[in-house]
């Protein structure tokens, strides 16, 4: 149907405008996940802890726990108010509902619940809560596009003014410059095999600042390298590369994987004695730790491409069967 001329009512330009409100600003969603995991004062053994079994509690961090509540209620704030405002895009709005429900559920499991205690012990636990971040919470954040709807919780002024500050040039030039595909691949990539390198994984289990910094790495290297393969500019021209970074990252963490899997002697040391005070042989957690990501990781990064890929055929315009030159041809000797 042509659109020509075509006049949105006023409740469809309100949709509208959360959707272009929420693309320039997401860059603000980053910043509020850095400050997140810079409150995050990662679970780090004394050296009277390693020596016995670890207390499996819930990690009750007051920093994380304001931050999640403070974005779970924003949320549902301007949810309420878009819900009331416009009918329009509701279907749309209640799947980017369940996403970001089920994204924030499961960094609450990630950051606060015995996981976390138990990632000091275990490698294994350790890369489970690392995946949750980086293949579950990130592309499903990614998904639900918080900021959009963060923004309609607070007052007209208040939100015209957040939106004006996040489209500086400035800040809009460095999120163009992160959100180029090779750029957040490449931070993708980089934070997984850096911080698996023996010395850095061990100091950050000797540092709960370090510690925290990994995990800001990993989460944030995420959302950047999701917003790359589900975010609106990749939706509508960039399915190709997302299928190439998807496919990609998908060989080099099951390479990874498979190193720390099929390695001959321990990675990480600093295991030793929380793994044995737990009863199970470090070597083995080590390989059950890389299986981890070997496996359900790599499958994550499949089932993502080959829904890119299904999205990519589903748009595409569909291909002229004989060139237009010919087909008027055709019907003039007709």
């Amino acid at each position: 149907m042509k659109r020509t001329g075509y006049r949105l009512p006023a409740r469809a330009a309100a949709v509208a405008h959360v959707a272009r409100v929420g693309r320039v600003a997401y860059v603000a969603c980053i910043a509020y996940v850095a400050c997140a995991c810079g409150n995050v004062q990662a679970h780090v053994l004394s050296s009277a802890e390693r020596s016995a079994p670890p207390v499996l509690r819930w990690t009750f961090e007051p920093w994380v726990i304001a931050l999640l509540m403070a974005s779970l209620a924003l949320y549902a704030a301007g949810y309420r108010h878009l819900r009331a405002r416009s009918r329009r895009g509701r279907r749309i709005r209640v799947r980017q509902l369940g996403a970001f429900g089920l994204g924030w559920l499961t960094l609450v499991i990630a950051l606060a619940s015995p996981l976390d205690a138990l990632s000091a012990a275990l490698f294994s636990a350790h890369m489970v809560q690392h995946e949750l971040m980086m293949i579950v919470a990130a592309p499903l954040l990614v998904l639900s596009r918080p900021l959009g709807v963060w923004l309609w919780a607070f007052p007209p002024a208040l939100r015209h003014r957040i939106a004006a500050a996040v489209r500086t040039p400035a800040l809009r030039g460095l999120w163009r410059t992160l959100c180029a595909p090779a750029v957040a691949w490449l931070l993708h990539a980089a934070a997984l095999w850096a911080w698996h390198m023996p010395r850095l994984f061990e100091a950050a289990l000797a540092s709960s600042s370090i510690h925290t910094l990994q995990h800001a790495s990993f989460l944030l290297s995420a959302l950047v390298f999701w917003w790359t393969v589900f975010g609106e500019t990749a939706q509508r021209e960039q399915s190709g590369y997302a299928m190439l970074s998807l496919f990609t990252t998908m060989v080099h963490t099951g390479a990874l994987g498979a190193l720390l899997t099929l390695a001959p002697g321990l990675w990480y040391p600093a295991y030793i004695e929380p793994t044995a005070a737990l009863g199970f042989d470090p070597l083995q957690d080590q390989q059950l730790g890389g299986l981890v990501m070997w496996v359900p990781g790599g499958l994550a990064y499949l089932v993502a491409a080959l829904a890119t890929g299904a999205r990519w055929l589903m748009h595409r315009a569909p291909a002229t069967l004989m060139p237009n030159a010919l087909a008027v041809r055709r019907d003039s000797r007709s």
